[in-house]
């Protein structure tokens, strides 16, 4: 295992811990530990430092750099995401990936950064008992956000022609698109999002919020693993765990030294499937409700190759460029896509020269998919025995599939509106490829089940969702856990329901607010 290089954290060296630095084990105090370093606990960790609170922000995973990025797919996965990548959901099979890194999944995802529409809000608020959870008193925070982060639609200089391909497929069809607002500086479009970002234009949190935190005055500790919320009454007192080396996803033979953090409050981040497992861990903490871990759901995505006359040259442009908002009334929403060869594969059908004719087509192919509020399709996160990796418990709704076979059919056609000479579907019992618009009317048909589609749901949301009412949410309106009276909870476990469009804006917006408010409590 190479050390990985700490050079962008020198002008904070004595706040800032990585695996090489622990020799013992230690006890520290703070006004505030933030548990987890991704969007939402980094944003929260800057805003309580910014306010003048002593705080420690938790990341099991080590920082990464330039150096230390890996364009292999596959084994970038292995190192950046917890199971090597591998995990999967049970019940309806779905791979589900989430980051173990200094940054979390700001690190490895596609900067992605849309506000939910009023009408995401409305039903939030009337299904779920809230009073200020709409845009009118989030638009605020989202404004700081996008200040702080300079989130802006993507420039036409860095789409590509596979992003630009999708826009064309849009307009003759009649279908509203726009480029995508990023969180992004100076983008070349590499489109390397997925495997880290070499010429960081990305801003992720390593790069933005955490080195903002540390001259806030926060300290960082990497490579610890949180194992229990310590409590005391209805109070929480602190955190406590083991340092765990790098690349080891928290496995006991990569655990070593003792940790505790006692502190005035707790925020946990680490994660839609993290949380609820730690909770459950910490003597079914903050479960009053029953709700912790319940509710489980995804934003499941669909993707179509498409193959065009002329060379598109994907590698080139912005990972994800342009989006259509076109149907999110009707649950989707419409993107492009690249990602390494070696993880597209998996939708490839063929074995052996076919497979190998499949990967020559590369240069003249693009990526079109779709995400599902698939709000009807629910599971649960449950712990495991001695261990904080989650099992994932969920079942794709047939309604859902519905909107998913609906979702399939308009790539299709935006395929061949823009051109496209054929289409590979990457769906189970379907024809490999599809050569027109007519045959493409098999994806919106019974022909196309649960069991054949290809998906994938890295969004995950509602283990620990925000209701007014405490007996059937986990925490209020400023993230504050209804049982215990300085414990928080800031990811996008808090979501009551799927947002329709990327979550990782809106959990920052949550958090901003949520610090402010714990801020003004302390």
């Amino acid at each position: 295992m190479s050390a990985l290089s700490t050079d962008w954290i020198e002008p904070a060296r004595d706040r800032v811990r990585v695996f090489a630095q622990y020799d013992h084990a230690f006890e520290e105090k703070a006004d505030v530990v933030v548990v987890g370093s991704g969007p939402s606990g980094a944003v929260a960790a800057f805003e309580l430092a910014a306010a003048g609170h002593d705080v420690i922000l938790l990341e099991e995973g080590p920082p990464f750099t330039v150096r230390d990025f890996e364009l292999d797919g596959n084994l970038s996965m292995t190192r950046t995401m917890r199971e090597g990548g591998l995990r999967m959901t049970r019940g309806t099979t779905m791979p589900t990936m989430q980051a173990v890194a200094l940054g979390g999944g700001s690190l490895v995802n596609s900067a992605i950064c849309v506000r939910p529409p009023d009408s995401v809000f409305d039903r939030w608020a009337t299904r779920y008992d809230l009073e200020r959870t709409d845009r009118a008193h989030l638009d605020p925070h989202f404004d700081a956000i996008a200040d702080f982060l300079g989130i802006a639609p993507t420039p036409e200089e860095v789409q590509g022609p596979r992003n630009l391909l999708f826009r064309d497929g849009c307009d003759q069809m009649g279908v509203s698109s726009e480029p995508i607002s990023r969180n992004v500086k100076g983008c070349r479009g590499s489109g390397e999002c997925f495997t880290g970002c070499r010429s960081r234009a990305k801003q992720s949190m390593d790069v933005s919020y955490v080195p903002a935190a540390l001259r806030a005055g926060a300290r960082v500790f990497t490579s610890v693993q949180v194992q229990e919320i310590r409590r005391s009454g209805r109070r929480v007192t602190g955190v406590s765990g083991q340092v765990v080396a790098p690349f080891t996803h928290g496995a006991a033979k990569g655990r070593s030294h003792r940790f505790r953090i006692e502190a005035k409050a707790v925020v946990l981040a680490a994660g839609c499937t993290a949380t609820p497992v730690l909770l459950q861990h910490s003597d079914d903490l903050a479960n009053a409700s029953g709700q912790v871990g319940e509710n489980l759901q995804f934003h499941p995505g669909v993707a179509i190759a498409g193959v065009f006359p002329e060379a598109v040259q994907p590698q080139f442009g912005a990972t994800q460029g342009y989006q259509s908002l076109a149907f999110l009334d009707e649950g989707f929403k419409l993107e492009t896509l690249w990602a390494p060869p070696p993880l597209l594969a998996l939708r490839f059908p063929g074995l052996g020269e076919e497979l190998q004719a499949r990967f020559a087509e590369l240069p003249n192919m693009a990526i079109f998919d779709a995400i599902a509020s698939a709000n009807r399709s629910l599971g649960r996160v449950r712990k495991r025995f001695r261990s904080l990796e989650p099992v994932l418990e969920w079942q794709l709704h047939p309604d859902d599939v519905a909107i998913l076979r609906r979702s399939l059919h308009v790539i299709a056609q935006i395929f061949f509106a823009a051109g496209a000479r054929k289409i590979l579907p990457g769906v189970s019992g379907i024809p490999h490829e599809l050569t027109n618009i007519e045959d493409a009317a098999v994806l919106d048909s019974s022909a196309v089940k649960v069991g054949n589609l290809v998906m994938g749901g890295n969004h995950v949301f509602c283990t620990t969702r925000m209701h007014g009412d405490p007996t059937r949410g986990v925490v209020d309106e400023d993230g504050r856990c209804h049982d215990l009276e300085n414990l928080y909870i800031a990811d996008t476990g808090i979501f009551p329901q799927c947002p329709s469009v990327n979550p990782m804006f809106t959990g920052m917006a949550l958090a901003r607010r949520q610090a402010i408010a714990l801020s003004e409590r302390l």
